[in-house]
């Protein structure tokens, strides 16, 4: 299904998996279990199924402009929160919010690439992968997110001359994550920038960037068919 609807830019096409795989997903969704074997395993099938949820409760709504719902112009957050806090998806009896998947499950395995693998389904997220993670590529699949994400100049750019670190919310928002493996955001970031620039200004010995953060967009992250 990834294959079939996600191209290689994230874009998802959401119109034609809800004509032709809405079911296919559905079924496949409720012969998982919430059972893992180490922690490979766990990563790979806990943001598949963050992702595949995500896509259904998308699926259910669609078709939206964003996750963030609007209400005469004005952000609904109620709705906005709902669609995170909301214990809608089940593995078998047992009922899940997407919040409960991302926090209680995933960060605590204390490996904050998941930020970069873990899709909310809006253009300011990480790119959709169109394949789904495996325990055996798991660890190069999330080094290649962090690699794609952080050399997306929509999501990290650094000025050199200026010495100005711009980087996506997501780095705020997940801050006590990165920094639980870096001795700050920088020091996480820079090292994986491959620019020219971003290497020349990688010494955090002798200043450390300022950071500034880059807008975020809500859009919905889907293509159209054809």
């Amino acid at each position: 299904m990834l294959r079939r609807h996600v191209d290689g830019h994230g874009r998802v096409d959401y119109a034609a998996w809800k004509a032709d795989d809405a079911d296919v997903l559905a079924g496949w969704l409720s012969h998982q279990s919430a059972q893992t074997e180490g922690r490979q395993d766990a990563l790979a099938h806990w943001i598949n199924l963050y992702n595949a949820f995500t896509i259904q409760a998308v699926l259910q709504r669609y078709p939206i402009a964003s996750i963030r719902p609007q209400l005469l112009g004005v952000p609904n957050w109620l709705g906005f929160l709902r669609f995170f806090s909301r214990r809608e998806h089940r593995l078998g009896e047992r009922p899940f919010s997407l919040g409960e998947i991302e926090h209680s499950i995933l960060r605590p395995l204390g490996d904050p690439r998941i930020h970069f693998a873990i899709v909310c389904a809006s253009i300011g997220c990480p790119l959709l992968r169109n394949e789904a993670y495996w325990p055996e590529r798991v660890e190069a699949q999330l080094e290649d997110d962090a690699r794609r994400f952080i050399n997306d100049p929509a999501k990290v750019r650094y000025d050199a001359a200026a010495n100005l670190l711009f980087c996506s919310p997501i780095f705020r928002w997940y801050r006590v994550d990165f920094e639980a493996v870096a001795p700050s955001l920088a020091a996480y970031i820079l090292p994986r920038l491959t620019t020219v620039a971003a290497s020349a200004g990688s010494d955090l010995s002798q200043s450390e960037p300022g950071l500034r953060e880059l807008p975020y967009d809500w859009s919905l992250n889907q293509r159209t068919s054809g």
